[in-house]
């Protein structure tokens, strides 16, 4: 497959041409292991194109990425799933849409509802991963569904922080029954597509949804797409991708979605063949000592303490034995791999697994806690969000009113959601995840 973008950025790093333009670096860098990397960095030069008006090579390397998922249209995103969920949310607005979320989304979607000043009707998932994964019932979906008087649309996370899918194709034939929109935040899943047969979110009847190329493919950070399955979003994905995006954005970062767009094209679907039998003989030889949690074949998550150990000391006992992990708290283990990594990596991996679980003590512990059910609103998530705040004690919170989400990433996963009552479960999960400060609406 071509790669118009990385091919003009090497013509242009070969060139004698005097850099009489941004940025200032002037293709110099002062580190010498950046030196190839500041010399392909540019700006919206003459033949180089611009993302958010894309007729030239831009363009031309979307349509491939476009051709290899199936969609009717994918764009860009040098900002990240960030910047698509964005995007989706705007034109959801647009079309005065009520919103309907899953709750364990990520806090990319909050901030958005925020800029966007969005009310948000919720959906308690059934936890089984602590506020990180749970199983979204269809009687929920359907029922918030029928209840919107108004045009809907559905958003939920799939895969989850832990590889846990959601039935997409049961949403997606619901929502349309409804003809009600569902939004994917497929962050974790952009090689899903690539499977023998598509577990991709817009194969499956989604109508938008974005993939982080960065989390499970070979393309920088922030590196991502937003896809979409309709004709008439297809004129309009860069106009509100506009809207957040920096009218200046990274060309190396595009040039890495060309080269992948290569790399999907000639090599993924041998990699994911090769690499599904290692990812399996590594979750059949750490059986009977570890329990693994319902995911999607490269996230490897361990229900640690339902194994009889603390996910944080295997993780320390794997950074020891040369093995950093995606995740970790006492209940879980999140271990990413991908299509591109070796199968060196795997046997890596399944040894340093086998060691730490060895030398780790036996720990018991109670789940972590979830919400049972939901804060009560004070106020709108807008309103909190602007609302003069102030820094408390997690624990004097019960009854104050959140204001913006103040959580860690990773996850990135929201306790309570600015302009909701902080109740006694919120000080709950708080403690489990080891969030001691938070920001509440000041009295």
């Amino acid at each position: 497959m071509d790669t118009p973008v990385y091919d003009f950025l090497r013509r242009y790093a070969g060139s004698d041409m005097l850099r009489a333009h941004m940025p200032g670096h002037k293709g110099i860098s002062s580190a010498a292991e950046l030196e190839q990397l500041y010399r392909l960095d540019i700006t919206e030069i003459k033949g180089a194109d611009s993302l958010f008006e894309a007729d030239g090579i831009i363009a031309q390397s979307e349509r491939n990425a476009s051709e290899l998922y199936g969609t009717v249209a994918t764009v860009y995103s040098a900002g990240g799933s960030t910047l698509c969920i964005q995007a989706m949310l705007a034109l959801m607005k647009q079309e005065k849409r009520r919103i309907i979320a899953v709750r364990n989304v990520h806090r990319a979607f909050l901030n958005a509802a925020v800029l966007l000043g969005l009310d948000v009707q919720w959906i308690l998932p059934q936890y089984s991963g602590g506020i990180l994964s749970g199983r979204i019932l269809l009687p929920d979906a359907e029922a918030a569904l029928a209840a919107s008087a108004e045009p809907a649309c559905l958003y939920v996370t799939s895969p989850d922080y832990t590889g846990r899918l959601a039935d997409t194709a049961a949403l997606a034939a619901l929502c349309h029954r409804y003809g009600a929109r569902l939004l994917v935040d497929n962050a974790h899943g952009a090689h899903l597509a690539f499977f023998e047969k598509s577990l991709h979110p817009i194969v499956l009847g989604a109508d938008m949804c974005c993939d982080s190329a960065h989390k499970m493919l070979p393309a920088l950070t922030g590196a991502a797409m937003l896809h979409s399955s309709c004709a008439e979003y297809a004129p309009v994905l860069k106009q509100a991708m506009s809207l957040f995006g920096s009218t200046s954005p990274s060309y190396l970062i595009m040039a890495s979605l060309d080269i992948c767009n290569r790399y999907l094209s000639d090599n993924i679907r041998d990699d994911i063949a090769a690499a599904l039998p290692r990812l399996t003989s590594l979750r059949e030889v750490l059986s009977d000592r570890l329990v693994f949690a319902e995911s999607e074949p490269f996230h490897i998550t361990v229900k640690a303490a339902e194994s009889g150990y603390s996910g944080t000391e295997l993780a320390e006992l794997l950074r020891n034995n040369g093995v950093e992990c995606e995740y970790a708290d006492e209940e879980l283990l999140v271990l990413l791999m991908s299509p591109f990594s070796s199968a060196g990596d795997y046997g890596r991996l399944r040894a340093a697994l086998d060691s730490a679980v060895s030398g780790a003590s036996r720990y018991k512990r109670e789940k972590k806690s979830f919400l049972r059910k939901l804060p009560k609103m004070a106020c709108s998530i807008r309103e909190a969000a602007f609302a003069p705040a102030e820094e408390i004690a997690a624990e004097d919170a019960e009854g104050r009113i959140c204001a913006s989400v103040k959580v860690p990433c990773p996850p990135a996963v929201p306790i309570a959601v600015s302009g909701e009552i902080i109740d006694r479960d919120c000080i709950e999960v708080f403690r489990d995840y080891g969030i001691k400060t938070v920001l509440v609406v000041k009295n």
